[in-house]
């Protein structure tokens, strides 16, 4: 059974990200999409929050498994069985960024093979980080992530 692992914040879920996963969900039998725990980052959503916000916008994929972990992903990845990486792309920068990471991952487990797909070109421009800056001003994000993000985004931001 050929398992991937899409590690990430999700600070929230985006519809680039729900695109990957979806994609990847095609490719692979099984795709588990874990919730790195990091205690030096600053998260609008805590992990219980974006778990839950990852398991109503995945629901219709059968294939999918919502998780959570900290330490090396590596790691992670030999409890779980699985030997991909699934990453997204959405420019050279991403690029740039994830093959040091990439190659480290190699480094510490040779098993491991990351699996990059480039990001569906309409949401190339979006991230975590804008989609909470748009929303934090009450402007619409509803063509940026899926329903139930939305809904918590405007929640979030009507009580603070």
């Amino acid at each position: 059974m050929a398992i991937a692992v899409c590690s990430g914040s999700f600070d929230p879920i985006t519809n680039g990200h729900l695109d990957i996963i979806s994609r990847g969900a095609r490719i692979f039998d099984k795709v588990i999409i874990a919730v790195l725990h990091n205690s030096k980052k600053t998260t609008l959503f805590t992990v219980e929050e974006r778990l839950e916000l990852l398991r109503q916008a995945t629901a219709h994929l059968p294939n999918v498994e919502i998780d959570s972990f900290d330490g090396l992903l590596v790691d992670y990845m030999k409890k779980k069985q699985a030997r991909v990486i699934l990453r997204g792309l959405r420019s050279v920068s991403d690029y740039e960024y994830e093959m040091p990471i990439a190659t480290m991952n190699r480094k510490l487990n040779e098993d491991v093979e990351t699996f990059f797909l480039m990001t569906n070109s309409q949401y190339a421009f979006v991230s975590s980080s804008i989609v909470k800056e748009v929303a934090r001003y009450q402007a619409s994000v509803s063509d940026l992530v899926p329903p139930v993000v939305e809904k918590a985004l405007r929640e979030k931001f009507a009580t603070s």
